[in-house]
């Protein structure tokens, strides 16, 4: 499988941006999916994730309310909304898929990657 984010980019606070991850392969409608997230000198953390069917979906709660994560399973892709984005939401965010079908907060559930994007926001 492979990951392909993008979507990222600058905006200042209380800006919005959508994040989407393209996947290839057939079972994309399979895996659960999420975004992780670094800023430097910090660990990847969870910032949101849903199941295969996209019938469910969790959020740290530093970005509840704000992000809402979607996907088309008969377009392999995914996407995040980031609404009332704050300084401390800019990192890198990256896509990854998890084989049991479902999104936990642990990286290294998550068997794929993708290549990650910017997310910088300005105060």
């Amino acid at each position: 499988v492979q990951l392909q984010a993008s979507g990222g980019g600058s905006v200042q606070t209380g800006g919005s941006l959508r994040l989407s991850c393209a996947a290839s392969g057939r079972a994309f409608s399979r895996y659960g999916m999420a975004w992780f997230r670094q800023a430097p000198g910090k660990e990847r953390e969870f910032v949101a994730g849903i199941n295969w069917s996209g019938g469910s979906a969790s959020y740290a709660d530093s970005v509840k309310d704000r992000f809402t994560m979607s996907r088309e399973n008969n377009k392999n892709t995914m996407s995040m909304q980031m609404n009332s984005l704050k300084p401390e939401d800019t990192a890198v965010y990256y896509c990854a898929s998890d084989l049991s079908g479902y999104a936990f907060p642990r990286p290294d559930e998550y068997e794929w990657w993708g290549q990650g994007t910017q997310v910088t926001v300005s105060s």
